[in-house]
């Protein structure tokens, strides 16, 4: 809509648009990417029950469920049947608007990863957005914005983002990421696939599990290996050629140099100090 009412030429430029974006999202069953974006999304199931995966994690999303994904967040999942949902697109702008309207500071203010969250509130401003989208925005550009910016305050309260500095992994995040390398160690454990099992993109995933942990993922990894490779040589019972690959190592003296580099020890070093059966 363009501006009136004045005179001023850089008052007649367009101004950036504060107002969320809602489009509808069909889903043919299968696979679904959304790829990371600039603006904070919402995603609200709007058609039948959906039963489906994300990693090892099965789901069952019923109409008005609805996922938070903030700025620069992908997210991948599997339906096993076609779907439709309403994709909110909020603006950075909007929810540093929104921010500074709560007195916070809009520079670390921002929105945490949810899936299937259920809202009364964020269905009925979603459900008006739709409405108006559909009858073509009668209301103008004000409008949206107003119920967007009413979105984005909300939000914030129910799902704002820890501080930069301390945000890591969730305890359960953690916790499933942790799981599944204790128990696909001996496995060519991948970024993406661990990424898969946290529900996140493999970019952030690197950056919160470091923070959680104080390790970046291959490290850690590398030293749940040395310690396994630790407990197996001090049972006496396997050559140290077959802990490597029990461990998962690529090989005995690739298990050497990360034992060295661990431990500050040999695994031939190892071995002599375990008791002889």
């Amino acid at each position: 809509m363009r501006a009136t009412g004045t005179q001023d030429h850089a008052a007649s430029a367009p101004r950036p648009r504060l107002g969320p974006r809602v489009d509808v999202l069909e889903t043919p069953g299968g696979v679904v990417a959304l790829e990371p974006s600039s603006n904070h999304r919402l995603r609200m199931l709007t058609g039948p029950p959906v039963r489906g995966s994300c990693g090892v994690h099965r789901f069952l999303y019923t109409r008005g469920d609805t996922d938070v994904l903030p700025a620069g967040f992908a997210d991948v999942w599997h339906e096993d049947d076609p779907n439709t949902s309403l994709l909110l697109e909020l603006p950075a702008s909007l929810v540093r608007r929104a921010a500074m309207d709560m007195g916070r500071d809009p520079d670390t203010a921002g929105l945490d990863l949810r899936h299937q969250l259920r809202d009364p509130q964020i269905e009925h401003i979603a459900w008006a957005l739709d409405a108006e989208r559909m009858a073509g925005h009668p209301n103008g550009l004000l409008y949206a914005e107003s119920l967007g910016l009413a979105l984005a305050v909300h939000l914030l309260g129910r799902c704002a983002a820890p501080s930069r500095s301390q945000r890591g992994l969730s305890p359960q995040q953690l916790r499933r990421v942790t799981a599944y390398i204790e128990e696909h160690l001996d496995k060519n454990l991948s970024l993406e696939r661990l990424a898969d099992v946290a529900e996140l993109s493999a970019s952030h995933l690197k950056t919160l599990f470091k923070r959680s942990t104080g390790l970046p993922v291959h490290e850690y990894v590398v030293q749940r290996r040395v310690e396994r490779a630790k407990a197996l040589l001090a049972r006496g019972d396997l050559p140290a050629s077959q802990v490597a690959i029990e461990a998962g190592f690529a090989h005995q003296s690739h298990m050497a140099r990360c034992m060295r580099r661990v431990l500050g020890v040999t695994p031939t070093a190892l071995a002599r100090r375990s008791p002889r059966r």
